[in-house]
């Protein structure tokens, strides 16, 4: 719930996925021709879109963008059970198994399988990538889930072959239906190779999945959804050091654990290379990284890196030092704890002056912030914050040794730390994220025309103007309806004082929203009208 509840659509993909979810919704756009004033979205995300539009239409009591993200709190509860079955079924594998002991007393296997999956979800919520993309409307939000039922599908496979068959053919096909037919081919064809080397493996079952691939092939081809989106390689060149440094943060601290599986399972890329519980979340990491990086929005897209990534580290566990779990243990205490005290200082800074520069740096970044007290995300704040001590406590005194009790302070950690950052800090967030302050300034300035033109705005602005200031946007070149008022993009605007259409126009004034040098605009108002009024 923190991060869903109590704040507007964030800018940027979050407030554009929820404009053609709502233009959808509204009537303005059909099924198949998604669009926002005449601008299609930006990644051909059939499903993600149909499913926020759905909720808005069944869920009239809800504020829209809340009713949107209904399904996606669904949906990541689904990803997150998927994902725990997958790295349950992979550490079932007779090769994840733990060598038996000469006079037994061996972990037995179910509950080994059911540690690691325990410890593999709770690595998962503790990567720091997964906090503000998955909150998102964005079709790659979706697009993890369907990564999670992709995964758990190909790893049940040994098991319940039907099922898997099932679950890996559903998987491939909402993957390409929320906007990832390419890495949905192939995560598919990979997976697929895979599974036909498994001794296990049937020709049948073979000849089935390759059928499904086959009709993924079709359905793409007749949706017109093989539009490639690389990022040229001289740009990937050019911004290699970002791209590292995103990586390090972001996978944090899944790959360090990771790393740890590979080198200390290395004997079994000699004898045994077909272990699925190694080669199968390696390749979904290495195909999702690959995609993460030669695509546009890494940040976004190497989101769907994290369930695999946090299955190869689960059975980094098992082999893991006493030494390196408590160096684990202690970095993770002082980091999140540093964290959850920033958080805490700044709020004390605004609710008391003192210390005085923390709230003067919040009043500078968010112009026209204006501070109150809220009762309720306080309490929440505290029991969070209690929680967290009382946990701390637990794990350092003396109790049974446990596989996933080294990932549980990571995953506390994240979760205070956003649930603080979702609570007190929220107002001025929000403030800073949402078009809602900057809408009302608009309204303030043109009223509440029946329409608004626009030239080169975004998608973001135009949905995020548009759902808070509830106003109409229509291109400048659609001479119909006849707006009154012009909202021109700063870098267009040279070009249009050079045009023929600028005699018609009378600048207005310079909209600029606070806080973001970016999101910049000129307000025109039509001569004509202007006589008239």
């Amino acid at each position: 719930m923190a991060g869903t509840l109590g704040r507007d659509p964030w800018k940027s993909m979050d407030i554009a996925s929820f404009g053609y979810m709502l233009s959808l919704a509204e009537g303005h756009s059909t099924l198949f021709n998604l669009q926002i004033a005449g601008i299609a979205p930006e990644l051909d995300a059939y499903l993600p879109y149909w499913l926020g539009s759905c909720a808005i239409v069944l869920l009239p009591f809800l504020k829209a963008d809340l009713a949107a993200r209904v399904p996606f709190v669904i949906s990541s509860l689904f990803g997150m059970a998927c994902l725990w079955q997958a790295i349950y079924f992979l550490a079932r594998n007779p090769q994840a198994q733990p060598v038996a002991f000469a006079f037994g007393g061996e972990a037995n296997p179910k509950d080994y399988a059911r540690s690691l999956a325990d410890a593999g979800l709770l690595g998962y919520l503790a990567c720091l990538g997964l906090a503000v993309p998955s909150h998102e409307l964005t079709p790659m939000a979706f697009q993890l889930q369907t990564v999670s039922l992709l995964f758990m599908g190909s790893a049940i496979l040994p098991f319940y072959p039907l099922k898997g068959i099932s679950a890996w053919g559903i998987g491939i096909l909402l993957l390409t239906l929320s906007g990832a037919p390419s890495l949905s081919v192939v995560l598919a064809s990979g997976t697929l190779f895979i599974w036909s080397r498994h001794p296990q493996s049937t020709k049948y079952q073979v000849l089935s999945m390759g059928l499904v691939l086959a009709a993924l092939l079709v359905i793409a081809y007749e949706l017109d959804l093989w539009k490639w989106r690389l990022m040229p390689l001289f740009i990937l060149n050019q911004e290699w050091r970002q791209e590292f440094e995103l990586l390090v943060w972001y996978l944090w601290p899944a790959w360090p654990l990771a790393g740890w599986t590979i080198w200390r399972w290395r004997s079994h890329w000699s004898n045994q290379i077909w272990s699925q519980h190694l080669v199968l979340p390696i390749f979904l990491f290495s195909a999702t990284l690959a995609a993460s990086l030669l695509t546009e929005n890494p940040d976004r897209t190497l989101l769907l890196a994290l369930p695999s990534l946090a299955a190869l580290a689960s059975f980094a566990l098992p082999t893991f030092s006493r030494t390196a779990a408590a160096l684990v243990d202690w970095f993770t205490l002082l980091f999140f704890s540093t964290g959850a005290m920033i958080v805490w200082v700044v709020w004390i800074s605004l609710e008391t002056g003192i210390p005085e520069q923390p709230a003067l740096n919040v009043y500078k970044l968010i112009p026209g912030y204006v501070h109150h007290f809220d009762a309720l995300t306080f309490s929440i704040a505290i029991i969070s914050t209690g929680l967290w001590v009382k946990l701390i406590q637990w794990r350092v005194g003396r109790h049974p040794a446990a596989l996933w009790k080294s990932m549980v302070l990571p995953a506390s950690g994240a979760i205070v730390c956003w649930i603080l950052l979702m609570t007190l800090w929220l107002p001025f967030i929000d403030r800073g994220l949402s078009y809602k302050a900057w809408s009302e300034d608009l309204t303030r300035q043109i009223g509440k025309p029946v329409c608004v033109h626009y030239l080169d705005l975004d998608r973001n602005q135009i949905a995020g103007l548009g759902y808070h200031g509830n106003l109409s946007f229509f291109p400048l070149n659609n001479p119909s309806p006849a707006c009154d008022w012009l909202l021109v993009n700063e870098r267009s605007h040279q070009k249009f004082k050079t045009s023929a259409n600028q005699d018609l126009w009378m600048l207005s004034q310079e909209f600029k929203r606070p806080g973001d040098k970016k999101d910049f605009l000129h307000i025109y108002h039509l001569k004509s009208a202007q006589k008239h009024d």
